[in-house]
């Protein structure tokens, strides 16, 4: 393969970051706006201080949205793993006109717009009675994350040789050790960094949960959406740094289990 001249690659790489710097900057801004020891959000801030943090910390709606918001991502992301597994494995045994048409609905939250979805989803809960509820909330940010799931799940499944799977059938090993011997071992790069995907996915969503969560299971998207809306004070800053720190620890997790994994499955 022919390589690019160096001032060609250095033209590449300089581009790449200032790309990556216009998408962070704004994000970073958040860093010091929460530091502002000011009753509104201001950039730089005129004085610092962790004011808002211990307003944050010491607000129990703060902290109960920030609690149900993990105990709802995690719900979600169970699910939506289990199953999105379970239908990336199904597909890749069907045959390519159905896999086409399957993947189709199974990749359909993604594609449609998510007003769109948060509106249907509302309507059936309604229905189920399970509207406001925690079960009717974590399954509607499951079914947001599953085409995360199917994909990544998808990707290493696609890297597996079916030879394998038909050696270890061969040589007498039932469906249950197959997928725990074989298959399991060789997708799970795949199943971490869709867990990661997906919890993010859920732990950020505001548009669904803005329909579903009710007063009693507000998520922390919507605090900050409601709080923004009314007062926008330095406070919501402090709630997008937990944001953002637990999605920078999820990733660090997430790279040193993908290192931890023997080179064949990577």
């Amino acid at each position: 393969m022919t390589r690019l001249p160096l001032a060609l690659r250095l033209l590449a790489y300089a581009s790449a970051n200032l790309v990556l710097a216009f998408l962070l900057l704004p994000v970073l801004a958040v860093l010091p706006a929460s530091f502002n020891r000011g009753s509104f959000i201001r950039l730089p801030p005129l004085s610092y201080g962790t004011r808002w943090y211990q307003a944050f910390v010491a607000d129990p709606e703060w902290m109960t949205t920030l609690m149900t918001s993990l105990k709802v991502a995690i719900a979600a992301t169970v699910i939506a793993v289990v199953v999105g597994t379970l239908a990336a494995i199904g597909i890749q045994n069907l045959r390519p006109a159905w896999r086409r048409v399957m993947t189709g609905l199974l990749l359909a939250p993604m594609i449609v717009p998510v007003i769109v979805t948060a509106v249907a989803l509302y309507r059936t809960l309604i229905e189920l009675e399970l509207s406001g509820t925690f079960v009717g909330l974590a399954a509607s940010q499951a079914l947001l994350a599953l085409p995360i799931v199917v994909i990544n799940v998808g990707i290493s499944l696609g890297g597996l040789d079916p030879l394998w799977l038909r050696a270890a059938a061969g040589l007498g090993a039932g469906p249950a050790r197959i997928f725990f011997t074989v298959m399991l071992p060789n997708i799970l790069p795949g199943m971490i960094g869709a867990t990661v995907f997906a919890f993010l996915s859920s732990f950020d969503e505001v548009v669904v949960a803005s329909f579903i969560a009710g007063f009693q299971n507000k998520t922390l998207p919507v605090k900050m959406w409601e709080t923004i809306r009314l007062e926008f004070t330095p406070i919501v800053a402090v709630g997008a740094i937990f944001m953002i720190g637990l999605a920078l620890v999820l990733f660090l997790a997430a790279r040193l289990a993908g290192a931890g994994q023997p080179k064949a499955l990577r």
